[in-house]
């Protein structure tokens, strides 16, 4: 098994974070379960997260 480098594992959990953000999102506010102010709060985590992902040097 190959190992990684911690570099490696945030920038795959800050992705996830990303995608998981915004699945959640749509998820929630399609069953009824989501107040605007959350549904915003929530992707600009997401969004901050894949700033921060896409802003690591490779």
């Amino acid at each position: 098994m190959e190992k990684k480098s911690i570099k490696e594992i945030i920038s795959t959990v800050f992705k996830a974070l990303t995608l998981a953000m915004g699945v959640a999102v749509v998820v929630l506010s399609c069953l009824g379960k989501l107040e605007a102010q959350s549904a915003v709060t929530m992707l600009g985590i997401g969004l901050a997260c894949a700033g921060i992902s896409m802003l690591e040097k490779k």
